[in-house]
């Protein structure tokens, strides 16, 4: 088994649910998916370490 770094536990003190952090992290992978491009790293891996970083944020719409 591998570790995931950052750690989920990092992870989930910058969203309010793990829910948030997956949907998250896949909308971002997804805008870092290019097909034919050679990355580093998976697109997963890149956007959590973005989460992570605080490189990139959310914000909750309240409902009405």
């Amino acid at each position: 088994m591998t570790m995931v770094d950052p750690s989920i536990d990092y992870l989930t003190e910058k969203v309010d649910s793990k829910y948030t952090l997956a949907m998250l992290a896949a909308k971002r992978a997804r805008e870092l998916t290019v097909p034919g491009q050679n990355l580093p790293e998976k697109e997963v891996s890149m956007a959590l370490k973005e989460i992570a970083n605080d490189t990139i944020t959310y914000e909750r719409n309240k409902a009405r």
